[in-house]
């Protein structure tokens, strides 16, 4: 009887130090960024630039106001995405460098964060907004 005794006793501090040396588990990362060529979105756009030049965007490069980029709230980082301006059908091919737009211009139905470059290419920079059309491409 001791020795069953010990034996358990021995196996229970044996399970108590195997579990205190495995590792936390953790939540995963979440949903995976949404992915696919073709996917079509619409809504608004605007466009921010000033005073984020030169800070880092999310995906840890420098923002350039000048160059053709764009903040999404999922595409990955590297996505090619083309805008087109609804009203005039201009469009233009950003990539996805940062993510946005914040919480509150979303509620009101904006979809992409345009970069002063590519709202001036598309004709909308003194309007702010405008509603546009995004195709993900390959």
């Amino acid at each position: 009887m001791r020795r069953a005794r010990a034996l358990a006793r021995n196996l229970a501090v044996l399970l108590a130090l195997l579990a205190a040396c495995a590792p936390a588990t953790r939540p995963g990362p979440g949903p995976a960024p949404e992915r696919g060529a073709g996917r079509v979105e619409t809504g608004l756009a605007s466009w921010y630039g000033p005073k984020f030049h030169g800070r880092r965007t999310a995906s840890g490069e420098r923002f350039d106001r000048h160059a053709l980029v764009a903040a999404h709230p999922t595409l990955p980082f590297g996505t090619r995405v083309r805008v087109s301006r609804v009203e005039t059908g201009k469009s233009v091919v950003v990539r996805i460098v940062d993510r946005g737009p914040a919480a509150g211009p979303r509620a009101d139905g904006v979809v992409i964060d345009l970069s002063e470059a590519a709202a001036k290419h598309l004709g909308f920079r003194r309007d702010g907004r405008t509603r546009v059309r995004l195709e993900v491409l390959p």
